[in-house]
């Protein structure tokens, strides 16, 4: 099928094999509404039971899981940083990305300087990517796409090969210690069989997590990034919400305030596959050379 291994791709599901499935499911996550409760964290833990994973002091924030991994499926970024000075509307807006810092913003100015700085808080996920590179590389069969468009691991037929892994653009799989299974979000596919939406959204006090059919939450995405621009906040952008980029589109994609590096997010994701065509035609065109040239070698050794 055109679009298989990389660019937009209308239908994932019937791409899967799904013949008769519901709308494509995702995750809207609006940062600027996100106030670090963690109850997303919470809640994904006590439905999934997924372990603790040690609620370490990391000394460089509030947050204390560091990062998405086994044992962490949703994960709450805390990121303070100085208040972007007010943009001209006649010009564009350039960011500034300065190397990470253990000291506060404005601790060298003094208690009137403490102001001038913002928090910048997202909860962070597995993006249930259109173009899946964990899923591509499973040998095993363990990772599957679901009839709502989403990536699951099966932990019983999950081998611990660790191919996801390298695989995954966004470090979002892990292999847990102990068994060394895999373990991502699986957008909680025992509740969307219910007919219920998944436990990280529900819990939401602020609706940061929103819920629902993904072309839905494209069309609201781009009305609540219109809002934030027309009201002053012109570095405000969508991301992995478009079938252009590397991965086709992002099941879960986000509205940030600042440069995606911020967020601990690449900045262009690929999927592996999308070189893989042009990898076998060099491959099969290195292989053409060696064999005519190991036959002219023959040939010339024949006449001589």
């Amino acid at each position: 099928m055109t679009n298989s291994f990389y660019g937009p791709l209308d239908d994932v599901a019937g791409d899967a094999g799904h013949a008769d499935h519901p709308p494509r499911m995702g995750f809207f996550t609006d940062t600027s509404v996100c106030i670090g409760c963690k109850a997303c964290e919470v809640a994904c833990k006590e439905w999934n039971l997924v372990p603790d994973d040690g609620f370490n002091l990391l000394g460089m924030s509030f947050d204390n899981t560091g990062g998405l991994g086994a044992n962490s499926w949703r994960h709450v970024a805390f990121i303070e940083q100085q208040r972007p000075p007010p943009a001209p509307t006649h010009t564009a807006v350039t960011v500034d990305l300065p190397m990470p810092s253990f000291e506060l913003p404005g601790s060298g100015t003094g208690l009137d300087g403490r102001t001038d700085f913002r928090w910048l808080m997202s909860s962070d996920v597995c993006k249930h990517c259109t173009h899946a590179g964990c899923l591509d590389v499973c040998p095993t069969g363990a990772l599957f796409r679901t009839e709502f468009g989403t990536v699951v691991v099966q932990q019983d037929i999950c081998n611990g090969c660790g191919y996801c892994v390298s695989a995954c653009p966004y470090g979002v799989i892990e292999r847990r210690g102990g068994d060394g299974r895999a373990n991502k979000c699986t957008l909680c596919y025992d509740r969307l069989k219910g007919g219920h939406e998944p436990a990280c959204a529900k819990a939401c006090p602020t609706d940061s997590i929103q819920f629902g059919p993904l072309d839905e939450l494209r069309d609201r995405a781009a009305a609540r990034l219109g809002v934030l621009q027309d009201g002053g906040i012109p570095e405000a952008r969508l991301y992995g919400e478009s079938p252009d980029d590397g991965v086709g589109g992002n099941g879960a994609f986000f509205l940030l305030l600042d440069e995606p590096e911020v967020y601990g997010l690449p900045p262009d994701p690929v999927v592996p596959a999308r070189d893989l065509a042009r990898m076998w035609r060099f491959a099969g065109a290195a292989a053409g050379a060696m064999l005519t040239a190991a036959i002219g070698v023959f040939a010339a050794g024949r006449q001589a």
